[in-house]
């Protein structure tokens, strides 16, 4: 039970702070780029559509809004980047919390980009791997790079945490 417990407390630390990094890349391409970053808003809405049955959309954006939907896509964001995390440690085990390797990490975020290429772009209307987007190439790199800069900051928080506890719990 308690090594459960461990794993639960590293993945959250890990998987927040892997997710904060991300944002802070994304607030980076807002700001000094001008690329803007995901509208988390239509991630809730489209995650709100499930208690109604409804799973697939032609356009997210076309969809009728649905009450709190850009907190809940951030609830949705954060716990996603948990999930990863918990899926990081059972797969490398909790000794990876305990000494954090890059490979596994950037390995691990990379493959994290078959969530939206197959489940969240078909979902809410963009196609398989953005193949409905105006510029599909486009949409497919940027998403590959946001999740390699995950899979790099599942590394560093699982570093940072290690400086911090001495391990990530």
């Amino acid at each position: 039970m308690h090594e459960v417990m461990a794993v639960i407390l590293s993945a959250l630390l890990i998987g927040i702070g892997a997710t904060l990094i991300l944002d802070l890349w994304t607030l980076f391409l807002a700001r000094v780029l001008n690329i803007p970053g995901p509208n988390w808003a239509m991630v809730g809405r489209w995650i709100g559509h499930f208690s109604r049955g409804q799973f697939v959309h032609q356009s997210i954006a076309q969809a009728a809004a649905i009450s709190g939907e850009r907190a809940l896509g951030w609830v949705a964001h954060y716990l996603i980047g948990v999930i990863f995390a918990v899926l990081l440690l059972l797969i490398c085990g909790l000794d990876w919390a305990r000494q954090p390797t890059l490979a596994p990490a950037l390995i691990m975020g990379v493959a994290t980009v078959a969530a939206p290429f197959f489940l969240m772009q078909p979902g809410m209307g963009a196609g398989v791997a953005a193949s409905k987007m105006p510029k599909p190439n486009v949409a497919r790199l940027r998403s590959l790079i946001a999740h390699s800069v995950f899979g790099l900051g599942l590394y560093g928080a699982g570093m940072f945490w290690v400086k911090v506890l001495g391990q990530a719990a």
